[in-house]
């Protein structure tokens, strides 16, 4: 990660703010499900800026193994768009698993993906859930770990034509959409 010469410095400020705190007031990362506390989130941030992404990931489909999944990044999709993102069919209700621990940014509703849940993780990076049927237990600003359950495979949004699938995204703050392909994938 490079910084200019301000940024590096309000990155020397948080850092030591944040090990102040952490001194002072003993904070731990939060349980899955809660919400960091006033002092404890700029430490949640902190921490998620200085953690690098994995270079692997588990799959965020319950059950569904690596070589089950295919490559669909860049796929062409209605009105000129491509895919930013790898379809995981499954069958509708799977569990959907957070592939990082970080915070649950939101839980909504959009045209595209339908139920979607946006979670901040690693190295800032961006990861993004679709098409789910339904949610699960997490709300915004919640903490959550790789493995805990975000919601359940469906076919919301524009893909209620589909069979249901899990449409999962990757985004990088320099690089915006990336391909969770090789993230994924045990080659």
């Amino acid at each position: 990660m490079q910084f200019s010469g301000l940024q590096y410095r309000r990155w020397q400020q948080a850092s030591l703010v944040g090990l102040l705190i952490t001194i002072l007031t003993g904070c731990q990362r939060p349980e899955s499900g809660q919400q960091p506390g006033m002092f404890q989130l700029p430490m949640e941030y902190l921490y998620l800026m200085q953690t690098p992404l994995p270079a692997q990931l588990p799959v965020p489909v319950q059950g569904v193994k690596p070589q089950q999944i295919a490559d669909t990044w860049g796929a062409a999709r209605s009105q000129g768009r491509s895919h930013e993102g790898v379809d995981i069919f499954a069958k509708r209700g799977t569990p959907v698993l957070s592939t990082t621990e970080g915070m649950v940014m939101s839980v909504g509703i959009n045209t595209l993906g339908g139920n979607v849940v946006w979670v901040l993780g690693p190295d800032m990076s961006r990861h993004y859930y679709a098409h789910l049927e339904s949610y699960g237990q997490f709300k915004k600003g919640d903490w959550i770990k790789a493995g805990d359950v975000i919601g359940y495979v469906g076919n919301s949004g524009n893909a209620r034509t589909t069979p249901p699938h899990l449409h999962y995204g990757i985004y990088r703050n320099a690089e915006g959409a990336i391909n969770p392909y090789p993230y994924l994938s045990r080659k």
